[in-house]
């Protein structure tokens, strides 16, 4: 592959980590650079990863041996960013959901295609054997015509383990942006785009109480709906059901149903890359696991960047630019759908990318060095 594709990290927040394990010793990538807006915490990172320099965002973002910027920032700095690396002539790959607004989001899309620069965007978890065998599952007829399917997610808040929870429930937060793209995106490689969309949400509590870390006990304002539902009419036909919310203890209910005319598909948490998926047959009598036929196996975060960095004229990135815009309007109008009570027709599309086929991960190059401790 040449010479490895240089990446510079913005943001160092808790999920940074697991991108930087992912990434670490891959011959066709290399970290070069961290930045955050604690400078003691760049530091701290860049001390545990040889080679890499600790540098202001402003540095990072301008620096020449940085060919892709990794942006982990809050969902109200995506878009910032973005435009800061896009304005320097760098490729980005983003945490989700692409922008806190839709109008920033095309923003950025318009200055990549402006500066002929590429945009990518979690989640990447849909790569994963859970999400890409149901999706062969489906293409291959084992369920017939899909029908119709479900999505849920309901947990009692994200402020029970993490220690700085505030953005989750201010403007770019709540159940639906931070958890939908995980639902929507495995939803669109399963049954394709979205046409329209009808919602409704609800906001019973007006804070709430921080569960661990140095501010326990602290209480947070609650600015966004903390639960969302709605009906997502695809493109050809199949209608979904979705649920996202901070609000409830537990459910039993599959993370993801497709219903089709000989049978029924079960999925996993699609926050994960692996898991069982469960076929019901018409005629049956039990359901029946499938084996992994499909998809990146043993992946982790940062897989959609090691993906995005391996994409060429003939395979576009599968975690683009364009499906990150796609869900993020279908979540953005099931909220104004919301809130002004009518079925709202979507102005954007995006056809799922190229299936992914079982594939180890060391198609990105074998690890030249382990990862750090």
């Amino acid at each position: 592959m040449g010479d490895a594709h240089r990446v510079g990290v913005v943001g160092l927040g808790v999920i940074s980590r697991a991108y930087l394990d992912t990434l670490a010793g891959r011959s066709a990538v290399r970290v070069t650079a961290v930045a955050d807006l604690d400078a003691s915490r760049s530091a701290a990172v860049a001390a545990d990863l040889p080679g890499v320099r600790a540098l202001t965002v402003e540095e990072l973002l301008s620096s020449p041996d940085v060919d892709t910027v990794l942006n982990l920032t809050t969902p109200a700095a995506h878009a910032a960013i973005a435009l800061g690396a896009i304005g320097h002539g760098k490729h980005v790959y983003g945490e989700k959901p692409l922008a806190a607004t839709l109008a920033d989001a095309h923003a950025v899309l318009d200055a990549a295609a402006t500066a002929d620069v590429g945009v990518g965007c979690a989640p990447d978890t849909v790569l994963g054997t859970g999400v890409q065998t149901a999706r062969a599952a489906v293409a291959s007829g084992s369920i017939g015509r899909p029908l119709f399917a479900s999505a849920v997610m309901v947990t009692p808040g994200h402020e029970r383990w993490h220690p700085h929870p505030d953005f989750y429930y201010t403007e770019g937060g709540g159940p639906l942006l931070d958890m939908g793209p995980y639902y929507l995106a495995s939803l669109i490689h399963l049954l394709g785009p979205v046409r329209a969309v009808t919602g409704a949400s609800s906001r019973l509590r007006a804070e709430r109480v921080i569960g661990s870390g140095p501010r326990t006990g602290e209480r947070i304002p609650v600015e966004v709906d903390s639960h969302v539902s709605g009906v997502l009419e695809h493109a050809d036909g199949t209608l979904t059901t979705i649920t996202t919310s901070f609000d409830g203890v537990a459910t039993t209910a599959a993370p993801i149903e497709v219903h089709g005319e000989r049978g029924t598909l079960a999925l996993p948490d699609p926050n994960r890359f692996d898991g069982d998926v469960r076929l019901f047959e018409l005629g049956g009598t039990q359901w029946r696991t499938l084996p992994p036929s499909a998809g990146y196996a043993d992946g982790a975060r940062g897989v959609g960047l090691l993906d995005f960095v391996a994409a060429d004229d003939r395979r576009a990135p599968r975690a683009n630019g364009e499906l990150a815009l796609h869900v993020l309007e279908t979540m953005t109008a099931l909220l104004r759908s919301s809130a002004e009570g009518r079925r709202i027709e979507l102005t954007t599309s995006a056809q799922p990318p190229a299936p992914v086929p079982l594939t180890a991960a060391e198609e990105w190059g074998a690890r030249t060095a382990p990862s750090p401790a």
